[in-house]
């Protein structure tokens, strides 16, 4: 039986699987660092300043950009073929 996987679903389907692995890490991480946090708080007798909000902050916006690219903008022709469609269509006049 021959390979007959459409390349750019192919591609889809990877980005789709490395983002739902990359949400368990970002879920996983952010409560051991809020564990911590919460942890070290208690024993202190304070909470003190909440450091774990920037890591979840910065994480939480590549993994925004991670599920729009996986599953937001999915279209099968890329920007790169579009743009490339119109120079060819712009030296063809």
């Amino acid at each position: 039986m021959e390979n007959t996987k459409d390349p750019q679903l192919w591609e889809i389907a990877q980005r789709r699987a490395k983002f739902k692995y990359n949400l368990i890490a970002y879920i996983g991480m952010n409560c051991f660092f809020w564990g911590i946090w919460l942890f070290v708080g208690l024993n202190r007798g304070h909470m003190g300043y909440p450091w774990p909000v920037w890591s979840t902050a910065g994480w939480g916006i590549g993994l925004l950009y991670h599920f729009f690219k996986a599953y937001v903008f999915t279209d099968k022709d890329s920007s790169v073929e579009r743009e490339y469609a119109k120079l060819q269509q712009q030296e063809n006049r």
